[in-house]
């Protein structure tokens, strides 16, 4: 009888919340100065105690996940009413319709495998959006990663020479990226594989501007509170991470339900 009065009073204590302030704190004392009984009470019923944890479990992960959706909807919706601007140069590598209402930009590390699926994302998103959707790449290269920097360097050498060269040097990187740990001897093989002069390329790797450049990317993309990649702004609103198209397109369908976009 003791041991089932026992179980009644932890298990009034795990689910619910008693109005009965004196029995609350009564019982509190009773486990304090008999701490064995929280222990009794389990090896009489490990199976019920295990459901009882892992209910408790699961209920706490999804309270978890709906707290972080939400506070993702909130950061999205301050995005969309403060939207971040992005330098577009004048001489900006753009893919898809230049004038196009949806601008995607990405901050990228050529090494990085999360980047070569984010890439595959951004794929998907040209297509389906056509002419409506126009993707600027820029650098964000990590310093744990020894090849980003200088992928960083080569793709801005040729982009001086032929901004088409540039685009193809990228998708090269990318579809080959398990073999960019060999370095530059990698590099050279993408870019003469790019169609690139390999004399003008070694000239171009040693322009001031293309150092300035990189650091330009990098200085913005972390003022706007991008620090690992891949990094995007979607028409203003940063995605930090390799999103899935459907997060994208949420996004976009938001934009326009809100009136901020019109396609």
């Amino acid at each position: 009888m003791k041991k089932v009065l026992s179980l009644t009073m932890m298990m009034t204590l795990f689910i619910s919340c008693s109005t009965d302030r004196d029995f609350e704190a009564k019982f509190k004392k009773t486990l304090e100065n008999n701490p064995s009984l929280v222990m009794q009470v389990i090896e009489n019923n490990p199976t019920l105690f295990i459901e009882t944890v892992q209910k408790a479990a699961l209920t706490s992960k999804l309270e978890l996940a709906k707290n972080r959706q939400k506070t993702e909807e909130n950061k999205i919706e301050e995005a969309i009413s403060k939207p971040l601007k992005p330098i577009i140069r004048r001489d900006e590598i753009i893919r898809g319709n230049k004038d196009a209402p949806i601008t995607l930009v990405e901050y990228s590390d050529f090494e990085c495998p999360f980047c070569k699926r984010g890439f595959e994302t951004v794929k998907v998103l040209l297509k389906k959006y056509g002419g409506k959707i126009r993707f600027i790449y820029k650098h964000l290269p990590l310093s744990f990663h020894k090849s980003a920097k200088l992928s960083a360097e080569y793709y801005e050498a040729i982009r001086l020479e032929n901004p088409k060269l540039a685009s193809t040097f990228h998708d090269l990187v990318f579809d080959s990226q398990r073999e960019i740990s060999n370095g530059e001897p990698f590099l050279k093989k993408m870019a003469k594989q790019a169609g690139a002069n390999m004399v003008l390329l070694q000239k171009n790797l040693k322009a001031l501007v293309i150092q300035e450049r990189i650091e330009q990317d990098i200085k913005e993309a972390q003022s706007f509170g991008l620090q690992g990649t891949p990094g995007f702004v979607l028409n203003g609103v940063p995605i930090k991470g390799a999103y899935p198209p459907a997060h994208f397109e949420k996004i976009i369908e938001l934009l326009k339900s809100k009136g901020k976009l019109k396609i």
